[in-house]
């Protein structure tokens, strides 16, 4: 699920452990280096509010889970007085104290690491964080991949970019799954459900569990309903796949899977 930078933390935080969830994964964590509580985030196009350090604040909701975090770039953050602090943004996943971490690798879709003087726009990098763990039940490794993709003010339509991005995450699945590895792909793509992406994925093994359901919750406002995504590369290995309406946490669904 995208957090919205945590805008809905007191939601956020008190669903967490009741979702009873082994292994979750976040898009949208904010980090801020000795800095806790509230923070405002601005572009040249919003102004939100923001926690920061979500991290943190997860890490202390699910302190029996192992935290992975990777940030994508990082950017100015103002507290309550108007101090400026410089604030990492990115992808963290957390698995279960049951589970072995066994694997962890991560690649950049789009771009490079950036430290912005000011938040932009336009061409943020983005980057994917892949964890490997072992369903002891049947002796299976899962990898369990995310992704934040690129976002585009001009919507969510293909582009060159896109498809590069695309491809990008398809050689990370490739490199790192063995031969008998479950894989699962999830994230906010911030694509169109016909995007050329799910092709591209289609081609090592991964299918699209989403289609064209809607993934946002009341607090996104406009037309367009399509954002998160979550595919498998085996379907028979799915028990349960929901996307859930309510509890609304953020500006995003959250998609829930049982495998």
């Amino acid at each position: 699920m995208n957090t919205w930078g945590g805008a809905l933390f007191d939601e956020l935080v008190a669903w967490l452990p009741r979702s009873q969830a082994d292994i979750v994964c976040l898009q949208e964590v904010t980090r801020t280096a000795g800095l806790t509580g509230w923070t405002r985030f601005e572009d040249a196009h919003r102004s939100l509010p923001q926690r920061a350090d979500l991290l943190d604040d997860v890490r202390g909701t699910l302190p029996r889970h192992q935290a992975i975090f990777v940030a994508s770039d990082s950017g100015p953050v103002y507290d309550g007085t108007g101090a400026r602090h410089q604030q990492d943004f990115g992808l963290a996943t957390l698995v279960g104290e049951h589970f072995p971490v066994v694997g962890v690798d991560s690649a950049f879709v789009h771009g490079q690491f950036v430290d912005h003087v000011e938040w932009t726009v336009e061409d943020r990098p983005r980057v994917a964080l892949a964890v490997r763990t072992v369903d002891r039940a049947v002796g299976r490794s899962v990898w369990v991949v995310q992704v934040h993709g690129l976002r585009d003010p001009a919507g969510k339509t293909d582009t060159p970019v896109r498809r590069r991005q695309a491809e990008r995450l398809a050689e990370l699945v490739c490199r790192v799954r063995g031969p008998h590895d479950l894989v699962v792909v999830c994230g906010d793509f911030n694509l169109l459900p016909e995007s050329e992406t799910f092709g591209v994925l289609a081609e090592v093994g991964l299918v699209d569990l989403v289609g064209a359901a809607d993934t946002r919750t009341s607090h996104y406002r406009k037309a367009v309903r399509h954002a998160s995504y979550l595919l498998v590369s085996d379907v028979a290995a799915v028990k349960r796949f929901e996307i859930l309406a309510e509890p609304e946490v953020s500006d995003h669904r959250a998609l829930i899977l049982d495998i």
